[in-house]
């Protein structure tokens, strides 16, 4: 029998997990590519190693354990770049080890990213569902360039006419969000392409495009935005946890001083629940395990 994997996803955005304590495991782009292929691997959106932190050999591990993250997510994107947080991602991971009996979610996890160490606690759906949510205290964030008029950036995107002003949003990745008019254009964008952003970030970015949903309770400190997204390292996927907290972000900014300060953001795997303070904001939403995997042992030799 060849190594076991794991198939998981959070609001559709879906993740390879390989359990690897002792950082035995050494995981090159190509062997993460192949894995994450739809086709002639597992298929997913990213992967993730599951590594004691101790024993990760990452940059950012000591940091992490100082802090007190006993696991840290090692993530990478679906063609095996690496990448420095997913909020989807980390709600699985966590999802993960509790299902495993090598955390309790009773009580606050922390989890070592290469953004940092995240803090996670389990909590009752929101919306009335029996899944299991996660919360994500996903903690600083910023507008990494000076903004005119509402933007620093052009985003040109296929299927959509002329370029759009875009903001920057940092939560550790990049981010890009653009505003649209209605479901019409969102649902015009062709994101089997690449946006074009100008100035062209350094490091890429992810592009958040969404839909600000006109406010039908009358709670106006709650806000509805529907949202699809391009991965940097991956293409369109169906939900981005980290890009549903930039495009809150951006929206409440959009919004003025009496903006609100938490959002419900449908993506096109689900819904997620952003929370929003001067200086963290918080995501919130459901994790699922789909399936243990035992590659063939012919297969299983890339993760040797």
């Amino acid at each position: 029998m060849g190594r076991e994997l794991t198939k998981g996803h959070g609001t559709a955005n879906d993740f390879v997990l390989l359990l690897d304590p002792n950082g035995d495991v050494e995981v090159s782009a190509a062997e993460v590519a192949l894995l994450c292929d739809r086709r002639r691997g597992i298929g997913g959106d990213g992967f993730i190693r599951v590594v004691r932190t101790s024993h990760a050999r990452i940059p950012e591990a000591p940091a992490a354990a100082e802090a007190g993250a006993e696991w840290f997510m090692d993530y990478r994107n679906g063609d095996g770049s690496i990448a420095e947080m997913c909020g989807n991602g980390v709600r699985v991971f966590v999802h993960f080890l509790a299902v495993r009996g090598l955390v309790d979610v009773d009580s606050e996890v922390s989890v070592g990213t290469r953004a940092g160490v995240k803090s996670v606690t389990r909590i009752a759906d929101p919306l009335g569902g029996s899944a299991p949510w996660y919360r994500v205290d996903m903690g600083p964030w910023r507008f990494p360039a000076p903004i005119a008029g509402g933007a620093d950036s052009l985003v040109t995107t296929a299927g959509i006419d002329v370029a759009r002003p875009g903001l920057s949003v940092d939560l550790g990745n990049p981010h890009t969000v653009v505003a649209l008019a209605g479901a019409a254009d969102l649902a015009a964008a062709d994101l089997t392409r690449r946006p074009q952003v100008e100035p062209v970030p350094g490091n890429g970015t992810n592009v958040e495009y969404i839909v600000i949903e006109p406010d039908h309770d009358g709670d106006p400190s709650t806000g509805r935005l529907s949202m699809r997204v391009h991965e940097r390292g991956v293409g369109e996927t169906q939900s981005c946890g980290t890009g549903a907290c930039a495009a809150a972000l951006a929206a409440r900014y959009w919004a003025g001083d009496a903006g609100p300060s938490t959002w419900f953001v449908s993506l096109p795997g689900g819904i997620v629940r952003i929370e929003i303070t001067d200086d963290d904001v918080a995501l919130s939403g459901p994790a699922v395990l789909v399936a243990d995997i035992a590659l063939e042992q012919e297969f299983s030799r890339i993760l040797a």
